[in-house]
């Protein structure tokens, strides 16, 4: 039996009301809230935060990982390698990036379902994640939120077994956006609903079911895709089932998350879920998907681990001005600094064990770990001086304290002022590093911290990517 084995989900720490982007522009508020990436966020770190809280709820190491976006970083550059180094996959993983459709997430959950069944995989990651960009004043600027989600497929440990597949593909034009644009485009509502949308989504939904000999009253949970909240309504009713069954959208919570969004509803559905639901999954984007999914006893076991419920609660406001500087809409005047120089490939190259997954080593003899940002070079242990008696050891995972702290009102970031630490790990290690998604005024020695795997700058188009120590929610 091949199915989902764990689950994972990232939402955005920051909510842009849409009150707040309605009263700019004089429109009609669409009603709610989406969340928004910080200015350190993008497709790849979401991602590697929802893989990363995964793993954590999973038993059995991954061998391969699937990334889908529509808003991957890199135009040619695989993002899914970035997210397996920075969570410590093999390097005999297999990795993929599924790109340029909104079910481009669900295609790479059966990719992975088929790499398990056929056993060429014995655990696959499916994450995906997107940033999506709608115009100003434009209906898509409430609505697109952005999130991450994460699921572990696996034949072993299975949560919710995935009974049967459908897909159709079509090149029906709904929603596209070139290589030279930064914006979401659409055609008409009512040509995209009547020709397209409506009739690929009953035609997938009305042939599972016709396969599987089932209707809709079998299902506990339905997951339909849509545009915006009309649009999923009409559909819901459409296909014959009732409201208590459709599972929420969350485009009043977060908006509309692109690839992400489907999976985050599976995750929302199954943290409800009983052992022998049934609930149907269906996606669209270039044509359309359809699952039937089965719950397993074994789903009690990872339903409080998620807590994806609990986020949807939390979330810190902005203002649209910090909202157009973070997405940079606007020009802001820079600090009178240097600039920065360059991202060193060679240099990242030799400290990529350190970058990439936060590693450093532990002495055999005294058990103290420690990290050095300079360099995997350490050959004295700082507590026991023996040499060149160290085992490799991972920072990431490990809650730290802070020990000390500098507020930089000169550093050149989107959301002044900078603020730098110095933090100690539980276990032992300390690290100088920037901190993030911090609230000024509660920041004080010894306040504990995670890591977070983030954006520092960018130059000349190569991304910097590194850790940075966050409050623990």
């Amino acid at each position: 039996m091949a199915g989902i084995t764990s689950m994972g989900v990232y939402i955005p720490m920051y909510r842009l009301a849409c009150e707040e982007i309605a009263g700019m522009w004089g429109v009609r508020a669409t009603g709610g809230k989406k969340a928004v990436a910080g200015y350190d966020e993008d497709p790849v770190t979401m991602a590697a935060a929802a893989v990363r809280e995964c793993i954590k709820n999973d038993s059995l190491p991954p061998e391969s990982l699937f990334f889908a976006s529509t808003t991957a970083p890199y135009q040619e550059k695989m993002s899914a390698a970035i997210i397996a180094n920075s969570v410590g996959l093999n390097q005999k993983s297999i990795t993929a990036d599924f790109a340029n459709s909104l079910k481009s997430g669900t295609t790479a959950l059966k990719s992975a379902l088929d790499a398990v069944k056929a056993g060429s995989a014995g655990r696959v990651l499916v994450a995906a994640a997107d940033c999506r960009l709608g115009l100003p004043r434009g209906r898509f600027e409430q609505l697109f939120g952005d999130a991450a989600a994460a699921l572990a497929i696996g034949s072993e440990g299975v949560i919710a077994e995935i009974e049967s597949f459908r897909s159709i593909t079509s090149d029906f034009t709904a929603l596209w956006r070139t290589r030279a644009d930064r914006f979401v485009k659409s055609g008409e509502t009512r040509f995209i609903d009547t020709q397209g949308y409506f009739p690929i989504m009953q035609e997938i939904t009305s042939g599972l079911l016709e396969d599987c000999n089932m209707k809709p009253a079998d299902f506990s949970r339905v997951i339909l895709p849509a545009f915006d909240a009309r649009q999923h309504a009409a559909l819901a009713g459409k296909l014959g089932f009732e409201a208590s069954q459709v599972q929420d959208p969350l485009f009043t919570g977060i908006g509309h998350t692109g690839t992400a969004a489907t999976l985050i509803m599976l995750i929302a559905a199954m943290e409800q879920a009983r052992p022998g639901d049934r609930i149907l999954l269906t996606n669209y984007g270039d044509g359309a998907d359809a699952m039937i999914i089965k719950v397993t006893e074994a789903v009690s076991g990872v339903q409080t681990a998620t807590r994806l419920t609990d986020r949807l609660e939390k979330g810190r406001s902005i203002d649209y001005g910090t909202y157009l500087s973070w997405r940079e809409l606007i020009r802001l005047e820079a600090p009178g600094l240097p600039p920065r120089g360059e991202p060193s490939l060679s240099a990242r190259w030799r400290q990529r064990h350190v970058i990439a997954s936060l590693s450093g080593v532990k002495c055999r003899q005294c058990g103290l770990p420690q990290i050095h940002t300079i360099g995997q070079n350490i050959r004295v242990c700082v507590g026991c001086q023996s040499k060149d008696e160290f085992d490799p050891y991972s920072f990431s995972d490990k809650k730290a304290s802070l020990f000390t702290y500098a507020v930089d009102h000169l550093q050149p970031t989107k959301n002044p002022p900078g603020l730098n630490g110095v933090i100690d790990f539980e276990g032992g290690g300390r690290l100088i590093c920037e901190l993030t998604d911090y609230d000024l005024n509660k920041v004080e020695i010894g306040m504990p911290l995670e890591m977070t795997f983030r954006k520092m700058f960018q130059g000349e188009g190569i991304i910097n990517y590194f850790w940075k120590a966050k409050p623990i929610e």
